[in-house]
């Protein structure tokens, strides 16, 4: 049961599932300084059946014990999390709601709740989530499977009980983004520099980051970003901010991020201390049709050969994760480019690439990026690959990894004995017959 939690601990916190609620919530086990509510049991539960691995109470309440014991851990042996890096992921994860709902009104209106108190729940959820891998990481540090063990692995499953692999494929995406119109443009600058006269008129920076800022991972902070080295922003930021006196005030700087106030605070040598005001544009609103057009006129000089697809996508495409490796997309969950044809699929991927053949260049379908800007995209089927029985000659790789994962495992169950006895564990009346960790 304990390999099953530990696998549950990786299912991702997005769509509806991850804010359910309850009428009449409680805690219903403590692990050290941590809790488990009954909310929390019932989210895994439609959360696990929704990524089509369906659970029961005690398999949900075991995943979560571990989550929080892994935490637990963390905190006595000094295992942090990268701020930021949470930030980023919250971010992500809302952006994803966004595009589900449509908008953040309509996930005020479904969960009775302020954005910033989803967030809140979903930046817990986030940081909990990031340390406890971060503690498994460290628990399997420096493992590896080596040829002889891969087979070994694969040659120890009864033939009959091979998993069979569902058909995969290899998809590239060329995107543009919608752009800002003009007055769109103007308006948030104009917003900026009104924000900039109020403090030169002495209203406080930090306050006014507070209240208008949109960069959520540091307007809790005022908008203080801490030193920077030379490099680490971007290029428009730091050549502005490397110009300013401490303490002087920027003119509007715009950046693939959105529209910046800045000011620097200190420079030393190649590091700099400065915070900022961002405004970003209303993406979900902003005007698709030129993006579709230009998509259309590459689709077809890609269709009669006039350019390739991987050369119109290193020129014409704006997603830079993908544009120099001839746009393919990776599976999330594994980091290949083979991906599985099924609904773990983002659902307008899916349905597109389903319905294309080796070759065939998709019509333009919406595109969101991970910080919420929008736009078009035109999808290729690079190749296809039909389901079959997992062998180590075609799906060495896969192999590789789940005998890497069951060591990984064996390794975390032998901390797991060792790390009960060192915590407390409380476990409510009505949830005594889930024997945990066994």
């Amino acid at each position: 049961m304990l390999k099953k939690a530990l696998l549950l601990l990786l299912l991702p916190f997005l769509g509806q599932a991850q804010l359910v609620g309850t009428n009449v919530d409680r805690i219903i086990a403590k692990i050290d300084n941590y809790y488990i509510l009954r909310s929390e049991v019932e989210t895994l539960l439609v959360r696990s059946k929704e990524q089509g691995q369906p659970i029961d109470k005690c398999q949900a309440l075991e995943s979560l014990a571990v989550q929080k014991l892994l935490v637990a851990k963390a905190e006595i042996d000094s295992v942090l999390v990268d701020q930021v890096m949470v930030e980023t992921q919250l971010n992500a994860r809302m952006a994803e709601m966004i595009r589900i709902y449509g908008s953040e009104k309509n996930i005020v209106e479904q969960f009775n709740k302020s954005v910033e108190t989803l967030k809140g729940e979903v930046r817990k959820q986030v940081s909990e989530q990031m340390t406890a891998q971060n503690m498994q990481e460290k628990i399997t540090d420096g493992l590896s499977v080596t040829p002889y063990e891969v087979k070994k692995f694969i040659n120890s499953i009864p033939k009959d009980s091979l998993p069979s692999i569902p058909t995969e494929v290899e998809v590239g995406h060329l995107v543009r983004l919608a752009k800002l119109t003009i007055a769109q443009k103007s308006d948030l600058v104009s917003k900026l520099e009104d924000l900039k006269l109020k403090i030169q008129a002495g209203a406080k920076f930090d306050e006014m980051a507070k209240e208008f800022s949109e960069d959520q991972g540091s307007k809790t902070y005022g908008g203080d970003l801490g030193w920077a080295k030379r490099g680490q922003m971007v290029p428009q930021f730091e050549a502005t901010a490397m110009k300013l006196s401490p303490n002087e005030l920027s003119h509007v700087v715009e950046s693939d991020f959105g529209f910046h106030l800045i000011q620097l605070l200190e420079i030393r040598g190649q590091e700099y201390h400065a915070r900022h005001i961002l405004l970003r544009p209303e993406y979900s609103r902003l005007d698709m049709t030129d993006a579709t057009h230009f998509l259309d006129s590459i689709a077809g000089l890609i269709k009669v050969d006039s350019i390739s697809f991987e050369k119109a996508t290193s020129s014409f495409s704006e997603d830079d994760n993908t544009k120099y490796t001839g746009g393919l997309l990776t599976d999330p969950t594994t980091g290949s480019i083979k991906m599985p044809l099924d609904l773990t699929m983002e659902p307008n991927l899916y349905f597109a690439v389903d319905a294309m053949k080796v070759g065939n260049i998709s019509a333009p379908i919406p595109f969101r990026s991970a910080d919420g800007k929008t736009g078009m995209k035109i999808l290729y089927l690079k190749k296809s690959y039909p389901p079959h029985k997992i062998n180590i000659n075609d799906d060495y790789e896969k192999i590789k990894e789940f005998a890497l994962m069951n060591k990984n495992n064996v390794e975390i169950d032998k901390w797991f004995t060792e790390a009960i006895g060192e915590v407390y564990i409380k476990i409510d009346p009505d949830y005594q017959v889930c024997r945990l960790f066994q």
